[in-house]
């Protein structure tokens, strides 16, 4: 399973960076506050070096050479994530972070307990990086930053399973499903209550309903609910290198 992920990571890690992004097709009024929003995101996709190191000290069920690499590989591309949003930031006329509130709260949930813990914060950032990069190049449409975050959304798919496979690894027994499900709408629900609060301003200035982008947050932790704990495994997508598990 993790030999195709790692497959999957290497080849994508082959791709260029697109060019800059030229935010001049943004409308003037949304210019401002989506550059806030997107340089709050790029905090974030480019601080999670630190669990590419600790894997290699961890000794566990489902995690072996190809899992090490693929976590690394998947690091990687969260950076090479970053570096686009920061040229989409530029582009808008916006300034790049050091620090937010929001991002810092991710970063201490991160280092909570142990690996599980952090994946699992891990896995709920993906769900609110997918969903609100979807709700973005949705009203964004065909324009040079759309399809950057179109792009980024659809590596995050794939992170989305690459987790969820993991999690699935650990499903052994009735209790861990029990804790799994508890820590995840728990976790899930604050981080995407926050997400919602720290973005509102975006969301208003592009006319985006609050309910909308609340709704595409729930779809996406009921599939990983739904992808981690069902009794067989089956593909979320239809193809891909992850229709092993």
């Amino acid at each position: 399973m993790w030999t195709a992920w790692r497959t999957h990571f290497e080849d994508n890690a082959r791709r260029p960076l697109p060019a800059a992004a030229d935010g001049t097709e943004v409308p003037e009024g949304w210019r401002e506050a989506l550059a806030g929003s997107l340089a709050r995101f790029q905090l974030g996709e480019a601080g999670e070096g630190r669990v590419a190191k600790e894997i290699d000290r961890v000794v566990m069920h489902g995690v072996d050479a190809d899992y090490r690499a693929s976590l690394k590989l998947f690091v990687k591309e969260e950076g090479r994530h970053a570096r686009i949003l920061a040229g989409m930031v530029r582009g808008l006329g916006g300034s790049l972070l050091r620090q937010s509130w929001s991002e810092r709260l991710f970063v201490h949930g991160r280092r909570l307990l142990g690996l599980r813990v952090k994946l699992l914060v891990l896995l709920v950032a993906e769900v609110v990086g997918l969903g609100f990069y979807t709700v973005l190049a949705r009203r964004l449409g065909d324009g040079q930053i759309g399809q950057q975050l179109r792009e980024i959304a659809n590596d995050e798919e794939a992170h989305l399973e690459f987790h969820a496979a993991f999690f699935r690894t650990q499903m052994r027994g009735a209790m861990r499903r029990g804790i799994f499900k508890l820590g995840w709408w728990t976790i899930g629900g604050l981080a995407c209550a926050v997400v919602l609060m720290d973005h509102r301003r975006t969301l208003r200035a592009m006319d985006v309903p609050v309910v909308e982008a609340a709704r595409r947050f729930v779809g996406l932790m009921r599939r990983v609910d739904a992808a981690v704990l069902r009794a067989e495994p089956r593909v979320m997508r239809a193809a891909g290198p992850w229709a092993a598990w």
